[in-house]
């Protein structure tokens, strides 16, 4: 038989792998349609040297066998030569592209490595391949490609270029590739890739030669020389100095080479001695990673490093050790970083997305120390390497948001525990901690340190520092590892030493994340089904403490009933459905969740409403909780490492410190790598596309995650007693006991911003998922443990006031639970409402409140106040057609939500759902809506608001659609909601408005009902209000005379203390539109005497006013311009101004029109409500008889009234004069020369007025004598 026909058989069905899991078939990047399956001739067993020479290949270094055995039989030889090359693509494929943790694109795809190098194989560019030894070479040339390559560009093959490879190998792994290509990446290229492949595929075809030493031994002194004679011949330009060389020295006794028995052989196999990995570049992984450092947070250089990291751990998955030397390289180019060390000089935070990378390589380092076959020696390697890295002076802080406490914080630390607690009241006490500890508060493994030891910032390594200490020793976690089937058949005992639940399955006590962290390992290391096993055991330990915590609970309440202190009842929180949402009052306790503590100070809690009582502090005020001797699991304070006994632990204690951890923001991501592990159990066969995994945190990525959500299975865990248990139904049930654990918020926005998005997340994955009715009764099971819950749920009777709020959380599960459960899923619901944090702030948007002033800041607020309107919004759209849950969701709505504007946008929401555009309305949720949008006003109308004015004109479109009784009622209740301004301008304007009664097709009593109403809400505002209110009051009042002069009255009455004169002169020209020019003239009386015009304001805005008040006194007569002139020549010293009315009195006589622009007037009018700006002015329409009679001569210059007006205007001129020539610049000189022109039309309009100019222009002269240029032009035009 031949060697070929063995391997040829030995490789029926290879198929190539995907960087991310994909399989595709040999010869094609992508999928092909499949041939029909042709039947394999029998395959005869492998000979027994073949079936040795595979195992030797594979584990034994060559340099030994030659050790061992003097001699070699050539066919030995040949056969463990043959089986050394690596035999799996997909191994060639890892060390050819980088790795996608999302589905990879098509036009990406091939642009890989790997896909290119196949291309080239497809085509058949590779030639000459020879294996010497443990050495293959050949020649990849590009001019087999064909031009329509689909290849798209940048690559773009040359015609003529053929590249020399070749390829080291040892125990089936590359250990060196070098190639004549001038491309530089971490990863091989696509020639060597072709090579690799066609090695692997054509394993017979290719020439095979034992290593080149044991040819030469074969050849005798002649044979010898004629060998090296021609290999210099035939190179001798490269070659002949080397050799010349090399003979030279041994020719030499006592050089060096004849120093040494024997010659080197590169083609017989690496040392034994040398380390046995895989070819990795070095020196380009420190180039690459660099590089994409120094790119900054450009969104390319996020996904490449991101995808390094899922090559480290893809490695890690196939246990080659390469996986750990890449990441070494990765950190040492994280640490040279040069924007570390500007961030720390400027004292300026890490950018959120470089930060993201930071702790992907922390939690790395992790699973790359708890890897359980990793050997002391290693761990010792490791810890020695981490150690050194986390003394770097940049290196990153484990907490990012980690500011160092003030020195009278820290002082206050050392001299705490010398002040007896009875000096003080407990509140103050409960304070003083608060203050203390809060700008200290940061999240640990087992949130167990000394005080003291607790403002010592820990470096983003130090979790893989405690990790080292982590063993795999334990006798019960070994079990667990490595059987489906261990368990306990004495129940009893059972429940008294803690390791196993009541069913007899194993448990395992260990903080969550730790537990996490040690899954993730195992599965990176490609343990998935001990992995797999772990956390089966977690999840089932997460349900045992969920229910011990709920019994513990309920046994406190039971003990302490006749205690329970009298509260009273908010008003606010009336009716049976309502959610409490009341917050522990007393905030000194010892402990958060150890519930003998609680009891002792049970009596103490005052809480504001009558709930349970609330017993607890923030997590980070735990103390060492104690364990027994005997307990493997503790963690030494100060060392953080757990002690290493055999036996399980058994303490209660010990075991509730699962609960001591916030999950959703662990760095760890504990949840959703447990989710993760035990979903991806559940996939359907067919459904292996890759997902996002938990540790990943999509980094810009979102463009490429796919759109196809997976399709799950139940599959009943292997060993189970409980026949309901599926990996499924135990993912789903661990990550709602994680998202509805109580939480504190942590302190910097980072970590607040990761809570979020894990929960998202999380939730986002659920939602995936098919809902059927294994899957219901675990979403029910868990709501009602998490309602009946104690501190240890979100969702419980009473909750921290720094607790994170439930609200996206009980989204989901008003969603999944409503058509099944609906009662329980409102429960849920209306629990999840409340926010104590904001209990008592009026309005969270009123930026003169002092919102969350005693507690640490709350970064993401707004994304918690809009889940929050989310879930309302949510209940209300559920509940529109049943009136008792409407009225209930309001009420809690009401109660709970804070912030103005999201109670704004839930009534929005509940007006939408009421009125759709095609289909029948809901009059009850039309209510609601109108009733948040009534406390949205009320809220509002003292603080400030910048949508108040889209506020207002909501309200009265939500009202227009209730109907007539709820404008009646915003109308009489306006001083409630409004201010007098809004009351009688957008909302009883357009209540009022012939648009509003159109639609609303109201009778004649229902118009006349409103039209009282706005009356009586118009005089009511103006009596508040005149200023504003008066001009919208007067149009309201105009059709009924008794309103309309006691609305006039009021303007009288005002005008002298609190208007205006824009304000005035705006309601008087409304008068004279209205026909009334004697209230008009009174009024324009009034606003003169206000108004003051200087020399130099010939632009002022008044100026129109002011020539509309006089065109009115001369259209009504002689008397009115008399009283009208007086205050026009005391309040306006502006020349121009007096001259052009001086004009235009003159050309008319009294009682006639004087010509006047109303162009302009409207164009300088500034009144305050712009609505009426369209009035037009008809003087002659509204003429007093009296001026009738008046005599119909204009009006002479030198007799009163106009004689004092001339006066006046001269006199304007000349101080204008001398004003403008004081800093008048040669610019300005034509404009000066045009204002005297016109001076001097006004001057010679007075008897005497040709002598007046006369002098003042040669009082310029000898005044003004240095502007020569000046008094050139005066006396050029003037004389």
């Amino acid at each position: 038989r031949s060697e070929g026909q063995s391997v040829s058989r030995s490789r029926v069905g290879r198929t190539l792998c995907a960087p991310g899991g994909g399989r595709f078939p040999r010869g094609s990047v992508m999928s092909r349609p499949k041939r029909p399956r042709v039947e394999a001739p029998p395959a005869s067993p492998d000979t027994l040297l073949d079936l040795t020479a595979r195992i030797v290949a594979e584990n034994i270094p060559f340099q030994r066998i030659e050790e061992r055995y003097d001699r070699i039989p050539e066919p030995v030889q040949r056969r463990i030569i043959y089986w050394s090359f690596p035999r799996d693509e997909r191994e060639i494929c890892m060390y050819s592209s980088l790795s996608k943790v999302l589905p990879i694109p098509v036009n990406e795809t091939q642009n890989l490595s790997f896909f290119k190098g196949l291309k080239l194989l497809e085509y058949g560019s590779v030639d000459n391949v020879l294996q010497v030894g443990f050495h293959l070479s050949g020649i990849v040339s590009n001019c087999r490609l064909p031009q329509t390559s689909s290849l798209p560009p940048p690559y773009h093959p040359e015609p003529d270029k053929k590249y020399k490879v070749s390829v080291s190998f040892d125990r089936c792994k590359i250990t060196s590739v070098t190639c004549s290509c001038d491309t530089k990446d971490i990863f091989w290229c696509e020639h060597v890739v072709a090579l690799s492949l066609y090695r692997i595929r054509n394993a017979d075809s290719v020439r095979l030669r034992v290593p080149i030493s044991e040819t030469l031994l074969q050849m005798d002194r002649q044979q010898l020389q004629k060998f090296v004679q021609y290999l210099i011949s035939e190179h001798h330009t490269e070659v002949l100095p080397t050799a010349q060389k090399l003979a030279d020295e041994i020719l030499q006794q006592k050089s060096s080479i004849n120093q040494i028995p024997g010659a080197p052989d590169p083609t017989a196999g690496a040392s034994a001695d040398d380390d046995h990995t895989w070819h990795l570049d070095e020196e380009q992984v420190c180039e690459q990673v660099k590089s994409y450092l120094s790119q900054g947070s450009y969104y390319n250089a996020n996904k490449q490093l991101n995808s390094l990291f899922a090559k480290v751990r893809e490695m890690l998955r196939a246990r080659d050790s390469n996986g750990a030397r890449m990441l070494t390289l990765i950190t040492e180019q994280f640490l040279s970083d040069p924007r570390l060390i500007l961030w720390k000089q400027q004292g300026t935070p890490m950018s959120d997305k470089c930060r993201q990378l930071w702790d992907q390589l922390g939690a790395l380092w992790v699973g790359i120390v708890l890897n359980p076959h990793c050997s002391l020696a290693e761990k010792l390697h490791w810890k020695k390497l981490l150690e050194k890295w986390a003394k770097v002076d940049v290196c990153p802080l484990e907490d990012p948001d980690f500011r160092q406490p003030p020195l009278i914080h820290r002082v206050s630390d050392v001299t705490a525990g010398n002040h007896s607690s009875d000096s003080s009241s407990d509140d103050e006490v409960a304070a003083a901690e608060r203050h203390r500890l809060r700008p200290n508060r940061r999240r640990t493994w087992s949130q167990s340190h000394q005080r003291q030891n607790a403002i010592i910032p820990r470096t983003i390594f130090q979790r893989a520092l405690d990790a080292v200490g982590l063993s795999w020793d334990n006798m019960h976690l070994k079990n667990i590892l490595s059987c489906d089937s261990y368990c306990s058949h004495v129940p009893d005992s059972a429940l008294l030493s803690g390791s196993f639940n009541s069913l007899g399955q194993p448990l395992w006590h260990e903080p969550l994340p730790v537990c996490a962290a040690r899954v993730d390992s195992l599965r990176s290391h490609g343990h998935q089904a001990a992995a797999l096993r772990l956390a089966v055991a977690v999840v089932r330990t997460m349900k045992q403490q969920q229910l011990t915590a709920q019994r513990q609970w309920q046994e406190t309440q039971t003990y302490h009933q006749p205690e329970r202190p009298i509260v009273t009842r908010s008003p606010k929180c009336n009716g049976d459905q309502q959610a409490c949402t009341s917050k522990c009052r007393y905030g000194a306790h010892s402990r958060y969740y150890d519930y003998r503590y609680c009891k002792q100070r049970f009596a103490d809690c005052q809480c504001r409403m009558q709930c349970p009582s609330r017993c607890y502090e923030s997590h980070h005020r735990l103390a060492p909780t104690p364990c027994p001797p005997n307990c493997n699991l503790k963690l030494v304070a100060k060392e953080k490492r757990p002690c290493e006994n055999e036996t399980p632990c058994s303490s209660k204690e010990c075991a509730s410190a699962m609960w001591a951890d916030s999950w959703i923001g662990h760095p760890f991501d504990p949840i959703g790598c447990l989710f993760d592990n035990l979903a991806e159990a559940s996939l359907v066969h067919d459904d292996q596309s890759p997902r996002a995994p938990s540790y990943f945190d999509p980094v810009g990525c979102e463009e490429t995650i796919s759109n196809v959500p997976p399709k799950y299975q139940h599959v009943p865990v292997v060993g189970s007693r409980d026949r309901s248990e599926t990996y499924l139904t135990l993912a789903v049930e661990g990550a709602l006991i994680g998202l509805g654990q109580q939480r504190i918020m942590p302190p910097g926005l980072y970590a607040q911003e990761k809570a979020c998005k894990q929960e998202d997340r999380l939730i986002a994955k659920l939602q995936e998922m098919e809902m059927d009715n294994c899957l219901i009764s675990v979403l029910r099971r868990q709501a009602i443990v998490l309602l009946e819950g104690g501190p240890s749920s979100g969702l419980g009777f009473g909750i921290h006031p720094e607790s994170i709020p439930m609200h996206t959380f009980a989204r989901f599960m008003f969603h999944s639970l409503l058509n099944y459960y609906p009662d329980l899923a409102y429960e849920v619901g209306l629990r999840a409402m409340r926010l104590p944090i904001l209990e008592d702030q009026e309005d969270s948007d009123d930026p003169l409140n002092g919102v969350l002033s005693s507690y640490p800041r709350w970064f993401t607020l707004g994304h918690i106040e809009t889940q929050q309107c989310a879930l309302a919004s949510t209940m209300l759209s559920a509940a529109k057609g049943e009136v008792m849950r409407l009225r209930t969701v309001l009420e809690s709505a009401q109660r709970n939500i804070h912030s103005s504007s999201h109670l704004f946008k839930l009534a929005q929401d509940a007006f939408r759902y009421a009125t759709p555009e095609n289909g029948q309305g809901h009059p009850t949720l039309l209510s609601v809506s109108f009733e948040l949008g009534l406390q949205v006003m009320r809220m509002t109308l003292s603080s400030l608001n910048w949508r108040r004015r889209e506020m207002v004109r909501w309200l009265v479109t939500c009202a227009t659609e209730v109907g007539v009784e709820a404008l009646v009622s915003i109308m009489q209740n306006w001083h409630q909601l409004f201010t007098p301004a809004e009351a009688t301008g957008p909302v009883a304007t357009t209540i009022m408005s012939q648009t509003t009664i159109m639609r609303m097709n109201l009778s004649f009593t229902q118009q006349e009902e409103l039209s009282a109403c706005a009356r009586t809400l118009a005089l009511q505002c103006t009596s508040k209000d005149p200023p504003n209110c008066a001009l919208n009051a007067l149009t309201l009042c105009e059709n009924d005379a008794l309103s309309f002069e006691t609305a006039y009255q009021i303007v009288i009455d005002a005008a002298s203390l609190i208007m205006t004169s824009s304000q005035l002169f705006t309601i008087a020209r409304y008068m004279e539109h209205r026909g009334y020019p004697t209230r008009a003239y009174k009024l324009a009386i009034l606003a003169m005497k206000k108004v003051h015009l200087a020399y130099n304001q010939d632009t002022h805005p008044a100026i129109n006013d002011v020539h509309w008040a006089c065109a009115l006194s001369h259209s009504l007569g002689k008397a009115e311009l008399s009283n009208m002139i007086p205050l026009l020549v005391k309040n306006v010293q502006c020349a121009t101004v007096l001259s052009d009315i001086l004009r235009r009195c003159s050309i008319t006589a009294p009682g006639i029109p004087c010509p006047h622009t109303n162009t302009d007037s409207h164009k300088h009018h500034h009144g305050h409500h712009g609505h009426h700006g369209h009035h037009s002015h008809h003087h002659g329409s509204h003429r007093n008889p009296i001026s009738c009679r008046s005599s119909l001569k204009p009006l002479p210059y030198d007799r009163l009234p106009l004689r004092q007006l001339l006066d006046a205007a001269v006199t304007a001129y000349v101080n204008t004069t001398h004003s403008r020539l004081t800093n008048i610049s040669p610019r300005h000189y034509g404009d000066f020369i045009e204002f005297l022109e016109k001076a001097r039309d006004t001057f010679i309009l007075a008897q005497d007025g040709h002598a007046q100019f006369a002098q003042l222009v040669e009082n310029m002269k000898l005044a003004y004598k240095g502007k020569k240029k000046l008094m050139f032009l005066v006396k050029e035009r003037f004389g």
